[in-house]
């Protein structure tokens, strides 16, 4: 979404909740875009009729010749087909082809978690989760596979609320924050065009963390990965962080994970 279309789509919502037009301008300096990865369930039935594939959860990997399992043998959480996201949705650099695979522990803090970019025209072999450890025959974690949808969605920074105008909308009444909650949650619902995206996978933007949140300094999401998307009974978020100059140059190795529960 383009900046005035950002800017449109904060006020009219600002107007139905009784927001000040300073303060809807405030959320929207102190906005990002992202893009949730959806199942086909969570799309509304006008984003079914034009929905494009562009992500799946698990399953095995793709890989290019002379390529194996990362070491660990972590499980594939994700795959990203680069092409099929649209790209004017984010504000950092993605591949504008090939693949993006994420191989990480989600049901336990993993050691360590790898991102791997798979070009376009590559010729790749899928690999076995069958493998022998001293000897012993062993399996990698194989996780369900279901596909996902991109849907462009906005996020917004947790400090927005300290900006002048909302600190004093905030100082006049015991019921603003809730007001601002409503707001807040029925701007982000309008981005994404009324799709489910709670338990998404979510590209770029803000994180939405249970904790303290990574990405903060010069370090920007990458990925948000909630375990339920991955599967159902795991109930974890994967944020994976990075500056804007290694993501950007595809040093994917220079990522930083964190699980939080």
């Amino acid at each position: 979404m383009t900046t005035s279309i950002v800017e449109e789509l904060v006020l009219r919502t600002a107007e139905t909740h009784g927001v000040p037009g300073p303060v809807a301008q405030e959320l929207v300096a102190g906005s990002r875009p992202c893009l949730h990865l959806v199942p086909f369930q969570g799309l509304t039935p006008a984003q079914q009729d034009a929905a494009r594939p562009a992500a799946r959860t698990g399953g095995l990997p793709c890989l290019p010749d002379g390529v194996d399992w990362p070491d660990g043998r972590k499980p594939l959480v994700l795959t990203v087909e680069c092409a099929a996201l649209p790209r004017e949705a984010l504000d950092i650099e993605l591949p504008s082809d090939g693949s993006l695979l994420f191989f990480t522990h989600i049901e336990y803090e993993p050691e360590s978690s790898v991102v791997l970019h798979v070009p376009a025209g590559v010729r790749t072999t899928e690999r076995s989760a069958a493998y022998e450890l001293d000897g012993e025959p062993e399996q990698v974690r194989v996780y369900q596979p279901d596909v996902l949808y991109p849907v462009p969605g906005l996020t917004v920074s947790p400090d927005w609320r300290d900006s002048p105008a909302t600190s004093t909308f905030l100082d006049k009444g015991a019921d603003r924050d809730d007001m601002l909650d409503d707001f807040e949650d029925a701007v982000r619902t309008a981005a994404a065009g009324g799709a489910s995206y709670g338990v998404a996978v979510q590209l770029g933007g803000f994180s939405s963390p249970w904790q303290s949140a990574p990405d903060e300094d010069d370090l920007v999401l990458f990925a948000q990965i909630h375990g339920q998307s991955i599967d159902l009974n795991v109930y974890t978020q994967t944020l994976i962080v990075g500056t804007r100059e290694d993501i950007a140059a595809r040093r994917y190795e220079a990522l930083e994970f964190e699980q939080q529960v």
